[in-house]
C-alpha cells in the first residue's frame, strides 16, 4: 500500500516539525546538516526537529501514542481552526492490506475520532506505475485486471475499517482520463528535476537504475493531492515518514499551481524492539484477508507479541485510553506469565479487523489448542471449522478412521511411528487416551457425527471432518 515513501527532510526544513527534541529547524539545523552531509552521514527527517510545545490536541494526542513523526509548519494552526478533510493513499499492489497497513489506517480512524473528515485513496491508477519507495529495485507492472481485483478488495477492506463515514476514492477516475501533454505541461512544469534527483526515493535507486516510470511516481501523488484539494475539499495528506518527499511535493503542487495552502503528516515506520520489520511471521506478511492469513493466525500473530513490543503496540493499535494502556502495563508488569496485555491487545485488533463474533471463536479455538482439559463435546460446530483453518485437519468418511492413517495425515509420521505413539499413550482422541492396541475409531467416536479432535503429546492437535458415509 501506498502510505509508506520517501523521506526527503533535507529540501523542506522550512516545514518540517518533527516530534523529537533538538534545535529549531532554521539556519542552525541547516547548517549542522550541511555538515553533516559533509561528513558523508546520511540526513534523515528526525535531523530536522523543533523545541516547542504542539498545541494541537490531535497532534499531541499523537505524540502521546506514538504515532507522530513529523508534520508541515502550519498545520496546528489549520487543525485549531475547524474540521479538516484528509486522506491517505493505498496502492493495490496485492489482494490485501497487511498489520503493517494498520498504521496509517489508525491515523484515518484518529482523526474521524477528533471529528476530521477522512478520504481512502484506493490507487488504481498509480498501482499500474509502482512506487519506488523504499525499493531497491523496480516492482513487477501488475495487470489492469489484477489491480481492478486488488483495488476492489482493499476499498472493502479500508470501508470496513473505517466505516461508513470514510469516502472512497479511485485515482485511477482521473489519472485514466489525464493526457500525457496536459499532464508534462500543467503539472510536470512545477517539478524541477533537479529537486526530484534529490529527493532520498530516487537518489538511493541512481546505482541500481531507476526507469522513467517509477521517477514520475512522484508526480502523479502530487497530481493525486490537488485532484483531492480541488474536487473534495482535502488540505491534509497522510503516509509513513518515507512518503514525506511525495507528501511536500503534493502540498507545493498546489501552492504553484492554484495558489492554495495544504498540510502533510506523517507517521513513523514501525519496526520491533528487536529491530524487525514490524509485520512479518515466519510464515511471511500477515494479511487482513482471512482468505491469506486465517483469522487464528492474525490473532495468534498479536497474542504472541513480544513483553518489549506491548507498549508501542497497544497505543499504535488500540483506541483504548491512555488510563487504561498505562494500568495494563502496570498489571502486565506484575505478571507477566498472564499475558494480560497481549490478550487485550489480540482483542482489539482482531475485534476492529474481523469483527466481534470472529474474535469469540478464534478466541475459544486457541483456548482448545493450548488446554488439555477442554472438552470436545462442548465445542461448538463454528470453532471446530475455525480450529479446521488453524491446526492440521483431513477429511474422513466414518467408515475410514483409521488411527495409524490419521496420524500420519495430520502430522505427517509414518505408520509404524503412529502405532508407537499410540502404544506409548501419546494420543487422544476427544480426550480420552487410545489404548495400545487401537487400529480403528468406532463411528459414534465424533462429536455430534461430525468432528474428532485428536491430540498427540502435550503440544500437536488435529481435527479430523467427518463425513457421512
Amino acid at each position: 500500500a501506498r502510505g509508506h515513501g520517501d523521506g526527503g527532510a533535507a529540501e523542506q526544513a522550512s516545514q518540517v516539525r518533527a516530534t523529537n527534541d533538538g534545535t529549531e529547524a532554521g539556519e542552525h539545523a541547516d547548517g549542522k546538516l550541511r555538515g553533516a552531509r559533509d561528513a558523508g552521514q546520511r540526513v534523515t527527517a528526525r535531523d530536522y526537529v523543533c523545541r516547542m510545545t504542539i498545541d494541537a490536541p490531535l497532534l499531541d494526542a499523537l505524540r502521546t501514542r506514538g504515532q507522530l513523526y513529523q508534520y508541515t509548519d502550519h498545520l496546528p494552526a489549520a487543525l485549531a481552526a475547524g474540521p479538516l478533510r484528509a486522506y491517505c493513499g493505498f496502492d493495490p499492489t496485492a489482494a490485501s492490506l497487511h498489520v503493517g497497513n494498520l498504521v496509517p489506517v489508525m491515523g484515518l480512524r484518529r482523526l474521524v475520532a477528533a471529528g476530521h473528515h477522512v478520504v481512502a485513496l484506493v490507487g488504481g491508477g498509480t498501482a499500474m506505475i509502482g512506487d519506488p519507495s523504499g525499493k531497491s529495485a523496480e516492482r513487477p507492472l501488475l495487470t489492469a485486471d489484477d489491480v481492478a481485483a486488488n483495488g476492489a478488495a482493499i476499498g472493502r477492506q479500508l470501508r470496513g475499517l473505517l466505516g461508513d463515514g470514510v469516502t472512497m476514492v479511485d485515482n485511477g477516475d482521473w489519472l485514466g482520463a489525464t493526457g500525457l501533454i496536459p499532464f508534462l505541461r500543467d503539472v510536470g512544469k512545477h517539478f524541477p528535476v533537479n529537486g526530484m534527483l534529490a529527493k532520498d526515493t530516487v537518489r538511493s535507486r541512481l546505482e541500481s537504475g531507476i526507469s522513467y516510470t517509477e521517477f514520475s511516481y512522484m508526480l502523479l501523488q502530487a497530481y493525486d493531492f490537488l485532484q483531492l484539494f480541488q474536487r473534495h475539499g482535502v488540505t491534509l495528506q497522510l503516509g509513513g515518514s518515507d512518503q514525506w518527499g511525495n507528501i511536500t511535493a503534493g502540498t507545493e503542487l498546489i501552492r504553484r499551481s492554484v495558489g492554495g495552502v495544504a498540510h502533510g503528516m506523517t507517521f513513523p515506520l514501525l519496526t520491533t524492539a528487536s529491530g524487525k520489520k514490524f509485520g512479518k511471521s515466519e510464515a511471511g506478511a500477515i494479511y487482513l484477508d482471512p482468505a491469506l492469513t486465517s483469522s487464528y493466525a492474525f490473532y495468534q500473530f498479536w497474542i504472541n507479541t513480544d513483553d518489549a513490543d506491548l507498549p508501542t503496540l497497544l497505543r499504535l493499535f488500540t483506541m483504548l485510553p491512555d488510563d487504561e494502556v498505562l494500568a495494563l502495563e502496570a498489571s502486565h508488569a506484575d505478571a507477566p506469565h498472564e499475558r494480560r496485555a497481549q490478550q487485550v491487545l489480540a482483542r482489539e485488533v482482531t475485534t476492529w479487523v474481523h469483527g466481534a463474533d470472529e474474535y469469540a471463536r478464534v478466541r475459544a479455538a486457541s483456548a482448545v489448542v493450548f488446554d488439555k482439559r477442554a472438552d470436545p463435546a462442548s465445542i461448538t460446530d463454528a470453532v471446530y471449522e475455525t480450529l479446521c483453518t488453524a491446526v492440521p485437519s483431513a477429511t474422513r468418511g466414518a467408515d475410514a478412521l483409521i488411527v495409524a492413517e490419521l496420524l500420519e495425515a495430520l502430522f505427517g509420521v509414518s505408520r509404524s511411528q503412529a502405532k508407537k505413539l499410540v502404544q506409548q499413550g501419546a494420543v487422544t482422541v476427544n480426550g480420552v487416551k487410545l489404548s495400545p492396541d487401537a487400529v480403528t475409531l468406532p463411528a459414534d467416536t465424533a462429536v455430534r457425527g461430525r468432528w474428532v479432535l485428536v491430540r498427540k503429546g502435550a503440544r500437536e492437535v488435529g481435527i479430523v471432518a467427518v463425513t457421512a458415509g
